[in-house]
């Protein structure tokens, strides 16, 4: 498994909105992450709209192209634009900044 840390930046007039929609995400939404292989993913938002996602997946090309075949995934992206307006017609899926992991205790402790 390949551990995948990505960025976006949520419109911090929308906080409240953003976490909402988040305790609740659809099941069908859930299902198909789980079933694409998106795994042990997680989102922390900051109190100025920096939201940091962590996953574990096999391949992270791949979990995002077998996503993106999904009919639940282009609901949820039209769903969620409102909250990403720096994106402009980006779809959030699209504007991830995937980050460059740096340091790893466990390797090298060895």
């Amino acid at each position: 498994m390949t551990r995948v840390c990505f960025t976006l930046q949520v419109d911090p007039a929308k906080l409240d909105a953003y976490r909402e929609a988040h305790a609740a995400v659809w099941p069908e939404m859930l299902r198909a992450l789980a079933d694409t292989g998106w795994h042990d993913y997680r989102l922390f938002l900051r109190p100025d709209g920096l939201l940091v996602g962590i996953l574990e997946t096999e391949d992270f090309a791949a979990a995002q192209e077998a996503m993106a075949r999904t009919e639940v995934n282009a609901r949820w992206q039209a769903a969620m634009a409102g909250f990403f307006p720096s994106l402009g017609e980006a779809r959030p899926d699209q504007g991830m900044v995937v980050l460059d992991q740096v340091f790893h205790l466990e390797e090298q402790l060895g």
